[in-house]
């Protein structure tokens, strides 16, 4: 095996189960709610989903904030003392300033330990689109890959990870400042439901409307069953805190598609507050992002 450390930070949505399994650090993520700052870890510790959910139901506007310099700071100085490189893979720098933070650590600590590596790989991607490409760089690194080859690998994978979104919470999305009211007002009445997708440079990005939950679910299933290229990986449906919608798609898409390769996950407060309640979402390898 290789000697480097892969690590990622908790935009992943990964449990503590999956954690422990593939042997990586996951670093902790703020959030701020009610004016309280909270750090989401894999196990929700100091808030669970549930009252975090609860919480922005009742219409409370979350705010998140990146990573600390000192979290950075003190895992990768410790790796590197004890003459293991470093793998980051990291939230979408389009969604976050995390990446650019850790790039300027990793630079400055790699400036105290001559020939030591930390790599720092922005996934371009969110939740369980950065997941997959940690799911690589663990497979790789027990494969006995360097560093470098699993790096290469990461940024030519990043551009096939298709996130396709079905947005519920248009007022949300208001209170975000990401609509205007009377746009939210008009699109609840009318049950109109925004598809995003994430794009090359890992932006979110609206591409189309849809009337109803269920035409949304069709939207993302036909976008499943056309680009779903690499059925070697999961289809991952993902939500923020409706499971039983859920469970609903992930089985339609067994049936659908043929495939037993489908698992669910939550979103955690740091995407979820900036998309609110009811999201879905299906995550897999396509042949490209492009839409």
């Amino acid at each position: 095996m290789s000697e480097f450390v892969v690590c990622t930070d908790a935009t992943c949505d990964f449990t503590p189960e999956i954690v422990e399994k593939l042997g990586i650090e996951v670093f902790p993520m703020e959030f701020l709610i009610d004016g309280i700052a909270y750090h989401h870890y894999p196990d929700a510790r100091e808030m669970s989903m549930d009252e975090f959910y609860t919480k922005v139901k009742a219409g409370k506007m979350p705010t998140t904030t990146q990573i600390s310099r000192m979290v950075y700071e003190e895992y990768f100085e410790k790796q590197l003392k004890a003459g293991r490189d470093v793998l980051y893979v990291a939230f979408s720098s389009a969604l976050s300033s995390t990446y650019a933070s850790s790039c300027q650590v990793a630079q400055e600590v790699m400036e105290a330990y001559p020939g030591r590596t930390i790599c720092c790989v922005d996934s371009r991607c969110a939740s369980y689109g950065e997941g997959l490409l940690v799911y690589k760089a663990v497979e790789m690194q027990k494969a006995g890959a360097s560093l470098k080859e699993t790096e290469q690998e990461l940024l030519s994978m990043r551009d096939r990870v298709d996130h396709w979104v079905l947005v519920d919470d248009l007022h949300h999305l208001h209170r975000g400042g990401r609509i205007p009211k009377a746009a939210a007002i008009a699109g609840t009445a009318l049950g109109i439901k925004p598809i995003i997708h994430i794009d090359f440079e890992g932006r979110l990005i609206p591409c189309d409307k849809v009337r109803g939950r269920k035409k949304g679910c069709d939207y993302l299933m036909d976008k499943a069953a056309k680009r779903w290229s690499d059925r070697s990986t999961p289809l991952y449906v993902v939500h923020t805190h409706c499971p039983e919608e859920a469970e609903e798609l992930a089985e339609r898409a067994r049936k659908e598609l043929k495939t037993h390769n489908v698992e669910i996950h939550e979103v955690g407060p740091v995407i979820g507050a900036h998309t609110g309640a009811g999201l879905l979402a299906l995550l897999f390898m396509a042949d490209t992002k492009q839409i």
